[in-house]
């Protein structure tokens, strides 16, 4: 039987660290290269979809509502994968459907009275 020195269990403990971090910075790195492919393969899509000034319009509602233009963007694209957008929209048509999504998005406000 071995009997290991204090030194030389530190250094496994060290090495074994070392290890795990070394791990978590590929998998770390794996994600971030992951996550800009699924983006570039959004601006694509989005390129399909919408004209130039409907992908304005969608920026500008990024810098107000993150959320909804990340929203807008994957139902646009649910659109596109399911055949229903067949052409490019103009800014009109995609100004018609933000209405049509933010009318189906409100809700209803509920005012509770003390009797």
């Amino acid at each position: 039987m071995i009997i290991l020195s204090e030194e030389e269990k530190l250094e496994d403990i060290r090495k074994k660290k070392l290890e795990q971090l070394k791990q978590q910075a590929m998998q770390k790195q794996m994600a971030e290269e992951q996550q800009q492919a699924f983006e570039q393969q959004k601006y694509q899509i989005m390129r399909k979809i919408l004209s130039q000034e409907g992908r304005q319009r969608l920026e500008n509602i990024r810098m107000v509502k993150p959320q909804f233009a990340e929203q807008i963007e994957l139902q646009l694209i649910q659109l596109f994968r399911s055949g229903r957008l067949k052409n490019q929209l103009s800014d009109n048509q995609f100004k018609k459907l933000l209405q049509q999504i933010t009318k189906s998005n409100k809700k209803k406000d509920f005012k509770i009275k003390k009797l």
